[in-house]
Parts: structure tokens; sequence; C-alpha cells
């Protein structure tokens, strides 16, 4: 049997189990940073857009190329805490990334939703956020499935690169 190493995957299963503080809050902190820094630390954390209430990120650990995230800056864990507007924001971004992801990697459709608990799939517990998953025809190859690895063709920052300048202009 060959084994497929991803070692990068450790780190963050690490610190789930450790209890470390929850990812998108720590993405949506921007503390005392100048506009440079703050970009800098986005880039870093790979926050491609903030709106009023919410943010986008790409997700560290992809299902595919262009895989994002959609979380409020509130740590909140489910629908029923969330005020309308805010819903109102989280849809409006879905729709702008869908347009965005449709314009840059021209995917045959698309996976969005949310896990909600632990039961549900949820990577973070606790912190809403919801997935926009651009896919295509036959995207589930063998490695997937029998391998449990995924094999992406563009690195995270070449992904982050072409989706900000979208985001950016939409803006």
């Amino acid at each position: 049997m060959d084994h497929l190493y991803t070692p990068w995957r450790y780190q963050f299963i690490r610190a789930i189990k450790a209890g470390a503080e929850c990812i998108f809050c720590l993405a949506a902190s921007t503390g005392q940073a100048t506009r440079e820094e703050q970009q800098a630390e986005d880039r870093e954390r790979l926050v491609l857009y903030r709106g009023n209430q919410v943010f986008v990120i790409l997700n560290r650990f992809p299902y595919t190329n262009g895989h994002l995230m959609i979380a409020p800056f509130a740590h909140v864990a489910d629908l029923a805490s969330c005020p309308v507007p805010l819903l109102a924001e989280i849809m409006e971004l879905a729709k702008r990334a869908e347009t965005a992801l449709r314009d840059t990697y021209h995917p045959d459709g698309f996976n969005i939703g949310l896990n909600l608990g632990k039961s549900a799939g949820a990577g973070v517990e606790g912190h809403l956020h919801l997935h926009v998953v651009p896919r295509w025809v036959g995207d589930a190859n063998f490695v997937s499935v029998i391998g449990e690895t995924r094999l992406l063709p563009e690195e995270l920052e070449t992904t982050y690169d072409k989706l900000f300048l979208l985001f950016s202009r939409q803006a």
C-alpha cells in the first residue's frame, strides 16, 4: 500500500485537539494594525474580503481550488443566533463569491452550505460559516475517494491573488 503524507494538516488537527482559539475569531480580529499591516495579516490568514458584519476567507484545507467560507465577525453558533441583517450580508457575499468563482474557475456547479455541529460535519464548532465550493464533473477522483487525499493544481496564494482582485473590484 502506498502512503500519501499531508504534514500541513497536522497543525490544524493538533490545534483543534488542543482547544486552540477559534480560527474564525482569529481571522476576524484586526487589533491595532495599520492598513498595510492588516492587509499583510489578511493575506497570511487568507481573508479575501471584510464586510460590515462578515468576512470571506479561503479554506486552508480546501476540497477544491477556490473553496472559500463566509463567516460573521461575531462568534455565533447557529442561524437562530443571527439577526436578519447579518444573514442578508452572508447571502449577499455568497452571491458575490459564486460570481467571482464562476468568472475565475468556470466550475460546472457549486456546493454551498452550512455544517452546524460536530455531528453535521462541522470542522469548527461554535462559529457559523458558510462553505462555497466550486465543483467540476469528475472532481471526486480515486485519490480523494480511496486515498482520502486531495490533489489541488493551484497553490492557495495563487487562488488568493485571483479572488482578492475580484472581491476588491466588487466592493
